[in-house]
Order: structure tokens, then sequence, then C-alpha cells
């Protein structure tokens, strides 16, 4: 059995990001690390999106940045502007590819497929898997996605649209998104915010293909990627253990009002790698306990009207796009998140602020 200083259990994003962030930074040059992750090759197989709020390891898979977004409901778009935060767009093909070429250099950096070869006892490991509850009341947040190729131009590529909630609903809530990368390329997605288990919403192929044909009016193109996830919108079991701490979305680092995840991971990364010459003894990093407060509030209004949640989402984003780029980063103000909650509809909020029910 082989021992090493550290196991990262999980080559996802966070394990990932985790190794580059000590390796960059020459805190693996007399440690061992194992990283267990059972696919057999790295190939992209999602995107990450988020507001670029502090510089990071990775802006050079970046495929797209924008500076101008926009959020619409029926008969009413917004039109805005996020030059103090850009919204970036990783490429995990391009991040996979960069962190694996670093990592090989290192030659205390081995790849293992599962732990049956490894004596864990002696370690310090870093857990990407979370550990779900199986609550059939859970909300998510689900989605799948095309990126498509026309043959003419019909997108604005210095614009995305963040949420469209001009679609069908089924109770639950329900928009497309759209990331133009070119003129003639970009990334459609359908995403629910809504308990998992219903199958009624799941026929994601042809929500996007209607969507593309009959909303954005385009007839031909090919298909020249697919993804398809479900991010949890409530917080995996992350009980502290001896020699051992929960990273990415197991260690809370999904915003659940947004399910933005990967720069919390970067955040996390960087205060491991400050911390690992006594990481047994350091605090657990977590996410600031009023965004907890302030998300479990929000999830609630959007479990009990889901009809509401087009309308309170364009309210959010009518005014200082600036500021709610902050709060939904994690990185607003005391005055940002009331000029935020003033936003909001008041009896529905505080119903849910005291359990109150219809």
């Amino acid at each position: 059995m082989k021992e090493f200083d550290y196991v990262i259990i999980g080559g996802g994003c966070a394990g990932l990001s985790l190794a580059f962030e000590l390796e960059i930074h020459n805190k693996l040059e007399n440690k061992t690390l194992a990283i267990i992750e059972p696919r057999s090759e790295y190939k992209k197989d999602k995107t990450w999106s988020f507001w670029k709020i502090f510089p990071h390891n990775f802006e050079d898979c970046v495929k797209k940045s924008w500076e101008n977004f926009s959020i619409n409901i029926p008969n009413k778009f917004a039109h805005l502007k996020c030059n103090d935060f850009p919204y970036q767009t990783i490429d995990s093909g391009l991040f996979y590819e960069k962190i694996n070429r670093k990592l090989k250099e290192n030659s205390n950096i081995i790849f293992f497929k599962n732990i049956n070869n490894i004596n864990l006892n002696n370690s310090f490991i870093f857990n990407s898997l979370p550990t779900l509850n199986s609550d059939e009341n859970n909300l998510w947040q689900h989605f799948s996605g095309i990126e498509i190729e026309t043959k003419n131009n019909f997108f604005d590529e210095d614009i995305f649209n963040l949420m469209d909630f001009d679609c069908e609903q089924k109770d639950s809530v329900h928009f497309f998104y759209t990331l133009p990368f070119e003129k003639n390329k970009a990334l459609v997605e359908t995403t629910w915010l809504s308990k998992i288990n219903n199958s009624s919403i799941k026929n994601y192929e042809v929500q996007i293909k209607n969507y593309i044909e009959n909303h954005l009016n385009i007839k031909n193109y090919k298909i020249n990627y697919k993804e398809e996830g479900a991010i949890p919108l409530f917080y995996p079991s992350n009980t502290r253990e001896k020699n051992k701490i929960n990273i990415g979305t197991a260690g809370g680092m999904t915003r659940l009002s947004t399910g933005y995840t990967f720069l919390n991971i970067q955040e996390h990364s960087k205060y491991i790698r400050e911390n690992i010459e006594n990481i047994s003894k350091a605090k657990i990093f977590k996410i600031k306990k009023k965004y907890h407060f302030l998300d479990k509030i929000f999830l609630r209004v959007l479990k009990k009207h889901p009809e509401k949640m087009p309308s309170i989402f364009f309210r959010m984003f009518n005014g200082s796009s600036k500021i709610i780029i902050k709060f939904l980063s994690n990185k607003s103000n005391f005055i940002e998140d009331l000029l935020i909650i003033f936003k909001m509809p008041k009896w529905p909020f505080i119903k849910a602020l005291l359990k109150i029910n219809e």
C-alpha cells in the first residue's frame, strides 16, 4: 500500500484547481500527492461561467468574456452592463489541459483510478465528492445545453442573455441562457430550478430545439457540443473530520441562490495553499453566513412561489448591475445587501422569514 502526504479525492474542477494552486506555489516540492479520479481521459465536458470579481489562475482558459448582458420576462427586456466585473466562460477542455500539463512536471503527483492501493491513515485528505441528501423535496438547478454553429451570422457576440423567462414554466422556474461566442456560434441552455424528480420537465432536447427554431428563429444549424448537469441548491453533509477537508460542492462552495461555484473554488484553493503547513488546525473556509441566511429565505420563496420568480429576478437586476453582481458573488457590503432586499416583494419574503404558511 502506497502512502502520500496529501490525497485529493475527485479530479474535477475543485480537485484539479487545488492541485494546481499548490503546485504553482511550490507547496509540493517536498510533498507527495495522490489524485483519485476514475476517468481514463480528460476532455471538454462542461463550461464554467462567472462574474470576474477578482483575478484567477485561468485567464488563458477563458473562451469568451462579455461586458454586456440582458435579462427578460414576457413583454419586458433589460440591457445591462458589467464593465467592472466582466462575465467569463471557462472552457473545461483548456482547463484540464493546462493543469494536467503542469502537474506532469512533478513526479511527486500521481493519478489513481481508485483508492485500493493507497493507505489513507497518514494522509491529509481533500474530498470533492459530496454526500447529498436524497430528500425528494430538495431543489436543484438542472440544465442541458448545446453549442450550435450557423451558416449565417445570427448573434451579437458582445452581449449575452443571462435569463430569458419568456418560456413555459410548468409550476417551476425555467429560463433559457445564451452565450454567443461568435456571430455564428453560441451555447444555448435550458435551465430549471425545481425538484429534480419532475420527469415532465426533462425533455431537454425538445425544449432547446423549439427555442432555437421558434424563439431565436434559427432553422439551420449544426451541434458542436452538448452538456448536461445538475447543481444541488442545498448544502451537502460537511462535518469536520480529523485530517480531512471537503472542497468544491462537497465543501459548501456552491452559492445556493445562483449555482456559482468556480470562483469560490479558486478562493478556497488559495486559502488552503496559504494554510497548508498547518492545515489540520486551520479554520473551515466558508461562504459568509449572511449569504447562507439570505439564500435560505430566497429558496423558500422560490419553492413556495415559483410563478413569482421571473419578475423577482427581473427586479433584482433593475438598477445597478454592479451591486447585484457583487451580491451574487459573495462580495457585497451591508448597504448593498439592503438595496437588493428592498427590491424584493415584501410579503412573500417576510412570510418565508417567519415560516408562515398560507
